[in-house]
């Protein structure tokens, strides 16, 4: 465990972890690896419905191999899929599928979401995983979800802006870096957003890089991610979430 000797870190953080997505991930893992720069890996137990873990042995390897190396595991939603009606007022239809069409627990019951967390659980459980984190799709958890989180054998969730340390009942400053890669404007305008963020968050003890497979899709968001990769360990001590928990402690 590497000392905080600088007194900031950074933490790079895969979403949408899953069979269907991991093959884009592995240049940048690749690069990682060789910069010596732990993942934490937000992984789906069932991406859009198309067949849970179980039946994807291999990625489960790779996985697994991915712990033997240093990395860390969360739990990322169960689907990462929003199936259920809009409510029919603006804000909802704005951020359902305008922002995002993945926010899967922002509109969950509690009792819902409850028996999906324990689910994903039970399904990591099988693969001798123990997560310590839940990261709701898009960062969109309800309140009524965010009630679920009681009493489960997990130690944070996050928010773009903030690691929440639900032992301690703490909240960590963690601005989030995160690309909108959908269409040219948006890959425009993150860049020059991430650029700015960058500068401003220097202070922050804790920064996120949060990739999405998307992101790997484009030139400018590899060479964004593989430069601020680059350019943070200068400055920055590379940790995965539940370290950098651990060190804050």
């Amino acid at each position: 465990m590497p000392p905080l000797e600088s007194g900031r870190a950074f933490c790079v953080v895969l979403h949408d972890v899953a069979p269907q997505t991991w093959d884009a991930y592995r240049p940048f893992v690749a690069l990682a690896d060789r910069l010596g720069v732990p993942l934490t890996l937000l992984v789906v137990p069932d991406f859009h419905h198309t067949g849970d873990l179980r039946q994807h042995p291999r990625f489960v390897a790779d996985l697994d191999a991915r712990l033997a190396r240093g990395d860390e595991l969360a739990l990322h939603g169960y689907f990462h899929a929003d199936d259920a009606p809009l409510r029919g007022d603006p804000w909802d239809f704005l951020m359902r599928r305008v922002y995002t069409h993945e926010a899967e627990f922002y509109r969950l019951d509690t009792a819902t979401a409850r028996e999906r967390l324990q689910a994903g659980l039970d399904m990591f459980a099988g693969f001798g995983w123990r997560p310590a984190g839940f990261v709701a799709p898009a960062w969109l958890l309800g309140k009524a979800a965010s009630a679920a989180l009681t009493g489960l054998p997990l130690r944070y969730t996050s928010t773009p802006r903030a690691l929440l340390d639900l032992r301690q009942g703490r909240v960590h400053r963690a601005p989030s870096l995160v690309w909108s890669a959908r269409s040219r404007w948006r890959r425009v305008l993150s860049q020059l957003v991430n650029s700015a963020a960058l500068r401003v968050q220097d202070a922050a003890p804790l920064l996120r890089l949060g990739l999405h497979p998307v992101d790997m899709q484009h030139a400018s968001a590899r060479r964004f991610w593989a430069t601020t990769l680059t350019q943070l360990l200068t400055c920055r001590t590379a940790l995965t979430k539940s370290t950098w928990l651990d060190q804050a402690i």
